[in-house]
């Protein structure tokens, strides 16, 4: 029996435990791309090439067609029934008959993943939610996105589908628009509904961006039971802007605590001798 636990002791020092890989980085997170933003340089990767559901993180590809399409951002947009998720009935703090302007939908749809804004922001593109998500598929085409494919605005279907290398470019592209870069790292906003007298504060879905410890340039998160917790950010870290797409991520805390985990790895400079 002593023999038997001494082999195992063995076995779990040369391959650094069931959940080891490579450099010390130990994640949760199902599939992982960590990369150099401005060299395009690999950091770590972990099933980067799995197609998988992605949820909300789709929303940044709405906001990337929306801001394409040059609509006027002013212009006042009314939620109707047909915004209403009907398909994982998830509760949406806009009722319908509301308005607000595209630029505000924009807003809560990338800070606090609110559906019925990413909804509506399809639904009023010209020539309706089938154009739009034709325009989202043709953007992932020119992005050289091979493996990611769209079939709604808000991430709620998860025939949404991408994998961490492609998501890497979508965050890339995303992060040249001024409006996503803001909006997806608003820690909290309040809203005012022009037909209302109130308003009504919203915060961003993801903690980190209010954290002092992080300096993040865009973000965006997601779930579904089908995605599990999912993560995209480009973040400064040791003065390198870097990329992080984490997908499905099982328990509440367990994206979180991966991206700390990353961004200690790079810290302490485990970097340097791995690459993916």
């Amino acid at each position: 029996m002593k023999k038997v636990i001494l082999v195992i002791c063995l076995m779990f020092a040369f391959t650094g435990g069931a959940f080891a890989q490579k450099g010390g980085l130990n994640l949760r997170s199902h599939s992982v791309l960590v990369m150099d933003a401005q060299h395009g340089h690999i950091l770590f990767n972990k099933n980067a090439d799995n197609v998988m559901p992605i949820a909300s993180i789709t929303k940044l590809m709405t906001a990337i067609v929306v801001l394409d399409a040059k609509l006027p951002l002013d212009e006042e947009i009314v939620i109707e029934a047909a915004d209403i998720d009907v398909l994982k009935n998830t509760r949406s703090r806009l009722r319908v008959g509301g308005s607000l302007t595209r630029q505000e939908m924009l807003r809560l749809a990338l800070m606090s993943s609110e559906n019925r804004a990413a909804a509506a922001l399809g639904r009023t593109y010209p020539g309706g939610i089938n154009a739009f998500v034709a325009a989202m598929n043709m953007k992932a085409f020119e992005l050289g996105m091979g493996n990611s494919y769209f079939v709604d605005s808000t991430g709620l279907n998860s025939a949404n589908v991408s994998t961490a290398r492609d998501l890497a470019k979508m965050v890339s592209a995303a992060h040249d628009y001024d409006v996503i870069r803001e909006f997806s790292t608003t820690a909290a906003h309040a809203v005012a509904f022009a037909d209302e007298d109130r308003s009504m504060q919203f915060v961003n879905s993801n903690r980190l961006v209010s954290s002092g410890s992080w300096d993040i340039d865009l973000s965006k998160t997601g779930f579904l039971s089908e995605a599990g917790r999912c993560l995209v950010m480009r973040a400064n870290i040791t003065g390198k802007a870097i990329i992080i797409v984490l997908l499905d991520s099982w328990g509440k805390n367990s994206r979180i605590g991966d991206a700390n985990r990353i961004k200690k790895w790079m810290e302490i400079g485990f970097t340097r001798k791995v690459r993916g």
